[in-house]
């Protein structure tokens, strides 16, 4: 269960992120809901993209199979940074298309 710990919790802040970034970007907002699905997807996305470039935590910790400081934050900013940027870019594609 603790090698899917990183995972959960880039998923989360993911969702978090998501629905931060809906609330900054009132005009691109997807909503609750959809925020927080697109983060979810975003964090996922951001904590893999994080960790193929050596950034997160989520390598040591499968390799010490222990979480550390580090390993549980590397993966709250991967997530949370991946949650909000996935929601900013379907927001404007929304916000894009219904301009059209």
């Amino acid at each position: 269960m603790e090698e899917y710990l990183p995972l959960i919790i880039q998923l989360i802040s993911g969702a978090v992120g998501g629905n931060v970034a809906g609330s900054l970007m009132k005009n691109s907002s997807l909503g609750t809901l959809w925020n927080s699905v697109a983060g979810i997807l975003g964090g996922g996305l951001g904590g893999t993209v994080m960790g193929m470039l050596g950034l997160s935590g989520a390598e040591a910790a499968a390799a010490s199979s222990s979480m550390d400081l580090s390993s549980i934050l590397g993966s709250v900013a991967g997530g949370g940074v991946g949650g909000g940027i996935v929601m900013a870019v379907i927001g404007f594609i929304k916000k894009a298309m219904n301009k059209g």
